[in-house]
C-alpha cells in the first residue's frame, strides 16, 4: 500500500469512498454526494489530496487537506480521510494520516486540527491519539447524525512544528 497524490483517472473511486461515509451520516459534516463534476472539483480545490493505492493500482483510501482558516490563522490545515468499507482494519488510515503530516509540514502549515471528529469514532479518536494528537475539549450536541439524534464531537490537534 503506498500514498500519492491523486490522478484524474481515481476519481470515480475517490467520489464512491467518499460518498459512502457521507451517505452513512456519522462521520462527515457533508449531506450532499459527489457527482463526477462536483467530485472533480472538490478535490481539484484542496491544497493536496492524496490516495491510498493497493499493489494493482486501486485505491483504498484518501484524504483532503486544506487550510482550516485565513489570514493570521491560515498556519492551521484541517483534514478529512476516507477509507473504502472492505479496506478498513489494514493500517490505511495511519498511513493516510501520516502522510497528510507530511504534506501539511511540506506546504508550510505548522499545526493540523480536526473540528469535528465525533466521538462514537472510537478507531478515529484512539489513532489521532496514538500518532500524538491532543484533545481540545468535547462540544456536547456539535454534530446531527443521519437519525436525526446529536452526538458530541472531539476537537483535536498536533503541532506540526515540533513533531
Amino acid at each position: 500500500m503506498k500514498v500519492r497524490r491523486y490522478r484524474s483517472k481515481d476519481i470515480p473511486e475517490m467520489i464512491r469512498i467518499w460518498n459512502a461515509i457521507v451517505e452513512e451520516g456519522i462521520a462527515f459534516p457533508q449531506e450532499e454526494t459527489l457527482d463526477e463534476a462536483g467530485g472533480e472539483e472538490f478535490f481539484a480545490m484542496q491544497s493536496y489530496t492524496g490516495v491510498a493505492v493497493d499493489e494493482e493500482g486501486r485505491v483504498r483510501g484518501l484524504y483532503i487537506l486544506h487550510p482550516n482558516n485565513i489570514g493570521r490563522c491560515g498556519h492551521i490545515c484541517n483534514a478529512s480521510y476516507a477509507v473504502d468499507a472492505d479496506s478498513r482494519g489494514q493500517h490505511i488510515g495511519s498511513l493516510l494520516v501520516t502522510d497528510c503530516m507530511e504534506m501539511a509540514r511540506e506546504l508550510g502549515f505548522r499545526v493540523l486540527q480536526f473540528n469535528a471528529v465525533v466521538e462514537s469514532n472510537t478507531h478515529a479518536r484512539h489513532l489521532y491519539e496514538r500518532l500524538g494528537f491532543t484533545q481540545l475539549g468535547t462540544i456536547t450536541g456539535g454534530f446531527r447524525m443521519k437519525d436525526g439524534t446529536y452526538s458530541n464531537i472531539c476537537p483535536y490537534f498536533i503541532d506540526l512544528v515540533k513533531r
